[in-house]
């Protein structure tokens, strides 16, 4: 809003010339959506005591009966304080604001649904496993159509770290991108099971990626870092750095003790984002980089349950996803948190130097 309606009169006012530079709006949408994230969360988290969005515990994980009946659905929290960060400094006429803010949105309703069916049906059941995959598959087919409806986008696979492989696999392209949303959606999913441990991560990743789409948007970085350059998709770093500002306001009440869970309305809004934005900026298998510990939690539960079938009862860790395995083993759940923390900090610094070493 005060890009539209102050970046036309620096004409007249080279005051207001600072309202056309991405990077100004940006650390004002960051630093916006954290401030409204810690004003409102108590109240917000009040609310969701009242109305019992109490999270359920399961038995096996012994540790974590204390923080039964602590609030969930904490996503709706970041979509807030998302959505009043960028109607005061997202460029609001950039189709790709709205692109993203939709995905973003479709995601997080499928999580609704799964989180409101879990506090209204015995057992804490939520949505089956086959309805949940199948409204994300929607939700990234109708956002890969988006991405095929700019003519500045291709279906060519940026390889990192090699400046003359870029293949174009043409209309496999559709599916790749269909699995890569739906993969980062369930990947952060299965990573949220400690306090402050999905969220962040996320974090580190979409400041990662805020710095991928900033240059793609800029066409003399982008021929200088040789990077696919496609017009416009730069306001999306406004978006990122708003997420970001809302994920770290979230993790003010989300660290550990928590006093609020995301639930899935948080972790597949998050996790489908990512996966859209890393195909926007053509960067999508750098997202396996700086989502390395989602990926690492999740190929932990395949194999464990793949082992588990296979040898008829054995386990390969003492619990999957990963995290539980070292909480089971003893390891405070501090601990842990911090460890994965420096580990997504260390991924996202080496997929920051694709944009170099290629």
């Amino acid at each position: 809003m005060f890009y539209n309606l102050l970046a036309p009169l620096a004409s007249e006012w080279t005051l207001f010339n600072v309202f056309r530079y991405i990077t100004f709006r940006s650390l004002a949408a960051l630093i916006t959506a954290l401030v409204v994230s810690i004003l409102i969360g108590p109240r917000f988290i009040a609310w969701l005591r009242r109305v019992k969005c109490g999270q359920f515990i399961h038995e096996d994980v012994k540790n974590h009966a204390a923080k039964a009946g602590t609030p969930t659905m904490g996503g709706l929290l970041i979509m807030t304080s998302l959505a009043c960060s960028l109607l005061l400094w997202a460029d609001l006429t950039n189709r790709h604001i709205w692109q993203v803010s939709l995905v973003f949105t479709a995601f997080g309703l499928v999580g609704f649904c799964d989180d409101f069916s879990k506090l209204h049906r015995r057992e804490n059941r939520g949505i089956s496993g086959r309805v949940k995959i199948s409204g994300q598959i929607f939700v990234a087919l109708a956002a890969m159509c988006l991405l095929y409806a700019n003519p500045d986008y291709s279906s060519r696979l940026t390889i990192p770290f090699f400046k003359d492989i870029n293949p174009d696999i043409g209309p496999l392209y559709l599916p790749f991108g269909v699995f890569v949303m739906v993969a980062a959606s369930n990947a952060v999913n299965l990573t949220d099971g400690l306090d402050g441990l999905a969220v962040g991560p996320a974090v580190v990743a979409f400041i990662v990626f805020s710095v991928f789409l900033y240059v793609t948007g800029n066409a003399r970085f982008s021929t200088y870092l040789l990077v696919p350059y496609i017009p416009g998709v730069g306001e999306v770093t406004v978006f990122c750095a708003a997420l970001v500002g809302a994920g770290l306001g979230f993790l003010w009440f989300n660290a550990y003790p928590a006093q609020v869970f995301m639930g899935d309305v948080g972790s597949l809004s998050l996790g489908g984002t990512l996966g859209y934005l890393a195909l926007l900026c053509k960067q999508e298998l750098v997202l396996a980089v700086v989502g390395g510990l989602f990926v690492v939690e999740t190929l932990s539960v395949i194999l464990q349950v793949g082992y588990f079938r296979w040898t008829g009862g054995k386990r390969i860790f003492r619990m999957a996803p990963l995290h539980h395995h070292f909480e089971l083993k003893g390891v405070p759940e501090s601990k842990i948190i911090i460890r994965f923390w420096i580990t997504s900090i260390l991924l996202g610094l080496v997929a920051l130097s694709v944009l170099k070493l290629r």
